[in-house]
């Protein structure tokens, strides 16, 4: 469900203006955006501290803010669809205490203290700690695309306007992620799976580095789709994964990945007034390789646990023979 969630995830710059907006804007800076697009867009852009004193002087205007009755507009919509959902849950879904009946589940009666301090405790477990850095590599990831990628590529490339558009490739692609990703893995098995994650993400990467923005809006829903695929692989693994390594502590071990999560994604909201597209981009690059190195190194250790396993009881068969 939790790419599925992404989907709906509302970004400020996502609340964008209307086709007749943009259709003006092009009219009155093509001659700006041809000869600079793909010299101060892409990875080349670098978020400007003062953003006032850079639309007084008109230096972009694809960034121009949009009026407050379409913003107004959207966010009422983005609040009404919460309502519903909620509502939904509510009067929809049953009580979880039909299914408590006779029987006592692993998280009942945990306090929100309590549960801070088994997630705490928690980090002393090795696999838990080698798999924080591909946590926070998806909180990092998610909030890029959501804040960055919009403003340094989609905004300034194409318009605000053209931001919608882009989302809805990446949320697509995300729930399609989501729905075949555990009948591949069954196929081919998770480490292959999340190595093949890995290499596609860091081709991505490597591409967005490289890459010199144009006015072809094909191009950015291409990209944000493929790094919608790969979001939403990383969340289905790394979500199984925390559940298959903790059996019995599930509960710790899940909380440990929102909370990493989560602090990937501030990191990288906090940052973002700072650090130009290109640093971040390779800084979202080598936190991705040490992730993937540690969840590398899991697999080895389980493999070498599972195969001391084997080999003790092969012996004890030799023995009763």
């Amino acid at each position: 469900l939790e790419p599925i969630r992404s989907t709906f995830d509302l970004d400020p710059t996502v609340l964008s203006y209307g086709q007749d907006d943009s259709a003006s804007h092009l009219n009155s800076t093509t001659a700006y955006s041809v000869v600079n697009i793909s010299e101060t867009c892409g990875a080349n852009y670098v978020a400007p501290v003062d953003r006032q004193k850079l639309l007084a002087n008109d230096t972009n205007l694809d960034l121009h803010r949009p009026d407050a009755t379409r913003l107004n507009v959207l966010t009422g919509i983005f609040l009404a669809c919460m309502a519903i959902a909620s509502l939904s849950v509510a009067v929809g879904v049953d009580s979880l205490k039909r299914y408590n009946l006779g029987r006592t589940g692993s998280g009942s009666g945990i306090s929100g203290v309590k549960m801070l301090v088994i997630t705490v405790k928690q980090l002393a477990n090795k696999y838990q700690i080698l798999l924080l850095p591909i946590t926070m590599f998806i909180g990092v990831e998610q909030a890029f695309i959501a804040v960055d990628f919009t403003a340094s590529f989609v905004a300034c490339g194409l318009g605000i306007s053209y931001i919608g558009y882009a989302m809805i490739s990446f949320g697509l692609a995300n729930a399609f992620a989501a729905a075949v990703t555990p009948y591949i893995t069954k196929l081919i098995g998770r480490f292959p799976m999340i190595l093949a994650t890995a290499v596609f993400h860091c081709a991505l990467i490597v591409f967005m580095l490289l890459w010199k923005p144009t006015d072809q809006y094909y191009a950015y829903s291409i990209i944000v789709a493929c790094w919608g695929l790969a979001d939403g692989i990383w969340l289905i693994q790394i979500n199984a994964l925390s559940g298959i390594l903790f059996p019995g502590n599930e509960e710790a071990a899940f909380s440990n990945f929102r909370l990493w999560e989560a602090t990937g994604s501030v990191i990288m909201y906090a940052t973002s007034p700072i650090l130009s597209t290109f640093t971040k981009l390779v800084c979202i690059l080598c936190v991705m390789v040490v992730g993937t190195i540690g969840y590398a190194s899991i697999e080895v250790m389980e493999y070498r646990i599972k195969r001391g396993a084997a080999g003790k009881r092969f012996e004890i068969i030799q023995q009763t023979s």
